[in-house]
This record gives C-alpha cells, structure tokens and sequence, in this order.
C-alpha cells in the first residue's frame, strides 16, 4: 500500500488546533497524479483540514481510513478500480462517504451517473480553489449530519432492546396516533395496563413527552419498526 505522507500543517484555525487529530475530518484524495495529489493537499490543509492521500483506489480499500469522518476527493478515470467503481463498492457495503468527483475527463452521462449515486458534486481539472474547498466544507459537514443521525438512531436501537415484546406493541400503536383504550381493544388489555406499559416505555426510550417518543421512534429502522409491530 502506498499513502502519501501528509504534509506540515502550516496554518489553521485556533479552534481546530484544540481539536484531537481522531476527531478532525479527513479529506481523502485519490488521484493517480502525484502533483495532483500534492497540490490538493496543499490546499486541504491552507483550509484547515487533514489530507491524505492515495495513489489508487485499491490503496485506499487497503487502508482503514474509508470510514474515517470526512469526505473523499476522486478521479474518475485512474488505473485499476475508477473513481465511480469506487463509489458503487462504497454504496454497495454501506459506506455513505461524501464524495467530490474531479477528473479532467468528465462527460455528461457520467456526471449524471456520479451524481445520481449521491456524489456531493462533479468537478472538472482545473477547478478553482475556492470551488473545491466550497464542496468539501458541504461534504464534511454532509457527513457530520450523517454521523450524528446515527449516532441517535444507533442510541434508540440501544434503548428499544430494553423493551418487552408487549411495551415494543405499545410503542408502536402510541407512534401509530392510536388513544389508550384503542390500544387496549387491538392488544386485548386494560387501559390501565396499557399506560403502565406506556410508562415503562416512555422511561426507557427516555422521552420526555409523546413528541420525543414518536421522534425517536421514526429514527429506528423500519424493519426494527415492523418486528416491534409484530405479535
């Protein structure tokens, strides 16, 4: 595997510089171009983030950077696996990296297909610098977004495991809009049992009120949310 030793940082906000390196964003570059590779790094850290830097797509799947927070910067076109292989492999594995896309080979139909794909944008050599950094700012925050989401839903997947089968029933009837005593005559228990079941869920899910409970029920799956509909 060959990964481009990133080069000194030279100038950065104060606040990144109070930040861990495992907590700041990675920009990946891969690009078959040592200069081009030299040059993006140049500017990825003027803008105050951390490059690295591969020589081919199958060095960077060599790493254990691709699921690192940040984005990645692609050719389309290099030897061995292309930029939009590299996407579809991403894709296909669950991997929903931010991708930018600059390639001095672009065409229509292929930027139909990366953007399609999900990609953050679809840039063509040469690009102003100004461009690219407004594209991986989107990009990083695009997966900090991402990060978080699941940070919560994760969090809930964590709490919905504390429940009974019958408080998962409950959960899902009171995210369904259903009132007590309809819920009571779908599952064939009292009212009283139903808001104790209720009780228990909002104390688990840690919901604060009806609202939050239905927030964090919606961030679950949606097969999660149909095995805890099942009975």
């Amino acid at each position: 595997m060959r990964v481009d030793q990133p080069l000194a940082r030279r100038s950065a906000p104060s606040s990144l510089q109070c930040r861990s390196e495992a907590d700041q964003p990675l920009v990946i570059i891969v690009d078959d171009d040592a200069s081009i590779r030299e040059a993006l790094s140049e500017l990825i850290l003027s803008a105050g983030f951390q490059p690295a830097s591969f020589a081919s797509t199958r060095d960077l799947l060599d790493s254990d950077m691709v699921e690192s927070p940040g984005c990645l910067i692609l050719d389309v076109r290099m030897p061995g696996t292309s930029g939009l292989h590299l996407q579809r492999h991403l894709a296909e594995n669950g991997i929903s990296k931010p991708i930018i896309f600059l390639t001095g080979h672009g065409d229509i139909p292929m930027t139909v297909q990366a953007m399609k794909a999900g990609a953050v944008d679809f840039l063509t050599k040469p690009v102003r610098d100004q461009t690219l950094l407004d594209a991986v700012t989107a990009a990083i925050a695009m997966d900090a977004e991402r990060r978080a989401e699941a940070a919560i839903a994760n969090r809930n997947i964590e709490r919905l495991e504390t429940l009974t089968q019958r408080e998962r029933e409950v959960l899902h009837e009171v995210a369904r809009g259903r009132l007590n005593k309809q819920i009571a005559f779908d599952l064939g228990i009292s009212e009283v049992t139903v808001k104790l079941h209720r009780s228990n869920v909002m104390h688990k899910m840690e919901a604060a009120s009806i609202g939050e409970l239905i927030r964090a029920w919606e961030t679950l799956p949606a097969q999660m949310r149909q095995a805890a509909a099942s009975r």
